[in-house]
């Protein structure tokens, strides 16, 4: 299960007042700069991974109201605890002093989201607020309450993210079967409701959230929902025009190569990118590159140096 410790702010290098407009900003520069596909530091797929959970949490309004209010333990907290309940607990437990010794290393830390006083705990502020819930601690229970969300990471191919489908996964020891959307993009949660922690005494059980990771592949890019893909073509088919074949994730597809194509110029297949259950689903980019033969036949040679005396086309000329 997949743990943070790091601000989520800080992750994305936005302040704690930034608009939705500024964090998706933030979240598209720092993603292209630390995408395993395009860093291959040995540090930028965590990196990566990172920032990825600080979007989807900063992003969705209801999960970043939760986060600012609770700090890292937002998903810990039981999803009937108000905020304003919350912070009442929590400044009545910092006036009164708190547990001795509770506390440490509870919440973000000064300054952080959750900002416990000194000898403040979580099980303190728990227990102020489920005090009047089945007696409290001091009728020897919590009374009921219901289990905290869990989070886990689940890695997919390009291809399995694309038509989606069952998997079995193991998380804290149990075996899931898990029903996978088709066209999920990376960085996306899937709920499985009642997956997560146990509630105590007969409460529900909390969610558990898988969080989208796709592997980098050898032929595939994924940018959102749009696939890139590169495109090898000889030097007549981009002179003259061909129509050639190019690998998708739904098997192969055929794209028309216009004449007089220069290696890096894009064709774009609309539709052909990751499904969209809910919209309309992605292009494929299928990527010019002018592959030439590493040796020459003596038949191919001469029509080559033919070709050269009686071309004036030279690329260098601007």
């Amino acid at each position: 299960m997949a743990t943070t410790t790091r601000d989520f702010y800080d992750s994305l290098g936005v302040s704690r007042d930034a608009g939705q407009d500024e964090i998706q900003s933030a979240y598209r520069k720092l993603a292209r700069t630390y995408h395993p596909d395009v860093n291959k530091d040995p540090g930028a797929e965590d990196r990566f991974k990172e920032i990825s959970e600080a979007y989807s949490v900063l992003s969705d309004p209801a999960t970043r109201r939760r986060y600012d209010a609770f700090g890292p333990d937002f998903r810990q907290v039981p999803e009937d605890v108000d905020p304003d309940t919350w912070a009442r607990a929590r400044a009545g437990r910092g006036a009164r002093g708190g547990r001795p010794g509770a506390g440490a290393g509870a919440g973000a830390g000064p300054g952080g989201p959750a900002g416990f006083g000194e000898g403040v705990g979580f099980e303190d502020l728990l227990e102020g607020l489920f005090s009047g819930r089945g007696g409290g601690r001091a009728g020897r229970g919590w009374g009921p309450i219901p289990g905290a969300d869990q989070e886990a990471e689940i890695e997919l191919t390009v291809e399995d993210a694309y038509r989606g489908g069952r998997r079995s996964i193991t998380v804290g020891g149990r075996r899931i079967d898990v029903n996978i959307p088709a066209g999920v993009t990376d960085g996306q949660r899937i709920r499985l409701a009642g997956q997560g922690g146990r509630g105590s005494d007969g409460a529900a059980a909390g969610d558990l959230y898988l969080i989208v990771r796709i592997a980098p592949h050898p032929r595939y890019r994924v940018e959102g929902r749009d696939i890139r893909v590169q495109l090898p073509v000889t030097p007549w088919e981009a002179a003259l025009g061909a129509s050639v074949a190019v690998d998708t994730p739904a098997g192969e597809a055929k794209v028309k190569v216009p004449a007089g194509s220069s290696s890096g110029r894009r064709l774009r297949l609309r539709g052909r990118g990751m499904p969209n259950p809910r919209g309309t689903p992605g292009d494929l980019f299928a990527e010019v590159r002018i592959m030439v033969p590493a040796t020459l036949p003596d038949a191919e040679r001469q029509l080559f140096e033919q070709l050269a005396a009686v071309s004036t086309f030279d690329p260098r000329r601007r």
